[in-house]
C-alpha cells in the first residue's frame, strides 16, 4: 500500500512566497495543510484567491499560537484524515519543495520515526547563510544534544521535518512549546518515547524574505529551554526509568564538581581579603573533586552518547 504524505506549512508573514511553494510541491503528496497563523499580511486570503490546487486545506487560528501551534494544528488535521507521513516545510521559500519526498524517505522507509533537515552538512552550502543565524544555529546545536539526547543530528532548529504519523497520538503535544523553540522541544520528547531521528542533508536559500525571529531574545529563552530539558531527560533516563553506572557518574561528578567549584571559590575570596597565599593543601582540595568531578561527568556522556535510540518506536508500536 502506498505511503500517504501529507504536508503541513505554518503561514505568518509569507504573502510574498506561499503560492510559490505551493506550486513547487510535488503532486504525488496526498494532501497540503496551510495554517493561517493570524497572519498580519493575510496569508490565507493570498492562499485562497490565488492558489488552485485541489489538495490544499487552509486552517485559520483565531488568535497567533506561534510556528509550533500552526504545525500542531496542522498535524491533528493530517492525522483526522489518514496520513501516514506528515512533513513540515516553512512558507517563507527558504526550503525547496522539491526535498520533500527526500525529507520524508528515512521514515517512509522504516529507518527513523522523525527526519529533519541539516543546512550544515555540506560546509559550501553555508555560504549564503548569514554570520549571526550560522553561529547562532552552532551554538544552539551543541545545546541540543546534551537537552535532547541526540548526540549524532545537527541543526535542532531546522522546520523541514518530517514525522511518523503513529507517533501523533504517543507524543503530549500540549505541553510542547509553541513558539520558535518547538522543533527542539519535539526532539526532546522524541527521546523520551525512544524514536529513532536522522539528519539529511539539505541546502537552504536566503533571499528577500523577512524573518521574524530575534536572535538575542530567543537566545536566552532557548538557553532556559535546553536546560529545563536537560535535567528533565536526566532525571527520566538515568534515576526514573532506569538506573545505570552513568546514573552514578552523573551523581557523584556533578557533586565532585560542584564541592570543588565552591570550596575553591570561598577560599580564594576568604584568603584574598586576608591577604594571604592558598597552602598547597587547599589547592589540592579544591582540584582533585574538579578534575574527579569532569571525568566523571564525561564518562557518563559518553554512555548518554552510545545509548541514542536505534530501533524506530513506529516499528514497535506496529507490532502490537
Amino acid at each position: 500500500m502506498q505511503t500517504c504524505i501529507a504536508v503541513v506549512i505554518p503561514a505568518y508573514r509569507v504573502r510574498e512566497h506561499i503560492c510559490a511553494v505551493i506550486n513547487g510541491i510535488d503532486p504525488e503528496v496526498r494532501a497540503i495543510y496551510v495554517i493561517d497563523d493570524a497572519c498580519p499580511e493575510a496569508s490565507g486570503d493570498e492562499v485562497e484567491m490565488y492558489c488552485q490546487d485541489a489538495r490544499v486545506r487552509l486552517i485559520r487560528n483565531e488568535s497567533n499560537l506561534g510556528v509550533g501551534g500552526a504545525t500542531l494544528a496542522g498535524y491533528e488535521a493530517a492525522v483526522r484524515e489518514g496520513a501516514d507521513v506528515i512533513v513540515k516545510i516553512d512558507g517563507d521559500g527558504q526550503m525547496d519543495p522539491a526535498d520533500i519526498f527526500r525529507i520524508a524517505a528515512p521514515v517512509v522507509d522504516g529507518q527513523a520515526d522523525y527526519a529533519k533537515g541539516n543546512r550544515f552538512y555540506n560546509i559550501e552550502d553555508l555560504e549564503g547563510m548569514p554570520k549571526t543565524r550560522l553561529i547562532g544555529n552552532m551554538a544552539l546545536s551543541f545545546m541540543a544534544k546534551l537537552s535532547t539526547g541526540y548526540w549524532q543530528i545537527f541543526d535542532p532548529t531546522n522546520g523541514f521535518t518530517a514525522i511518523n504519523a503513529v507517533l501523533i497520538k504517543h507524543l503530549p503535544l500540549q505541553k510542547l512549546a509553541r513558539g520558535y523553540f518547538f522543533e527542539s522541544d519535539l526532539l526532546f520528547r522524541l527521546n523520551l518515547l525512544r524514536c529513532v531521528v536522522q539528519d539529511v542533508p539539505m541546502k537552504a536559500s536566503y533571499g528577500t524574505e523577512k524573518s521574524s525571529l530575534s536572535v538575542f531574545r530567543e537566545f536566552f529563552r532557548f538557553l532556559a529551554g535546553h536546560t529545563r530539558n536537560t535535567v528533565k531527560r536526566l532525571g527520566y533516563s538515568y534515576f526514573l526509568r532506569g538506573f545505570s553506572l552513568a546514573s552514578i557518574e552523573f551523581t557523584l561528578g556533578m557533586a565532585a564538581l560542584l564541592f570543588g567549584l565552591i570550596y575553591g571559590a570561598f577560599k580564594w575570596i576568604t584568603l584574598n581579603a586576608a591577604g594571604e597565599l592558598a597552602s598547597s593543601g587547599v589547592v589540592m582540595i579544591a582540584a582533585l573533586p574538579i578534575i574527579v568531578g569532569i571525568q566523571l561527568l564525561l564518562s557518563a556522556i559518553n554512555y548518554d552518547v552510545q545509548s541514542v535510540p536505534g530501533v524506530p518506536f513506529s516499528r514497535l508500536m506496529s507490532k502490537k
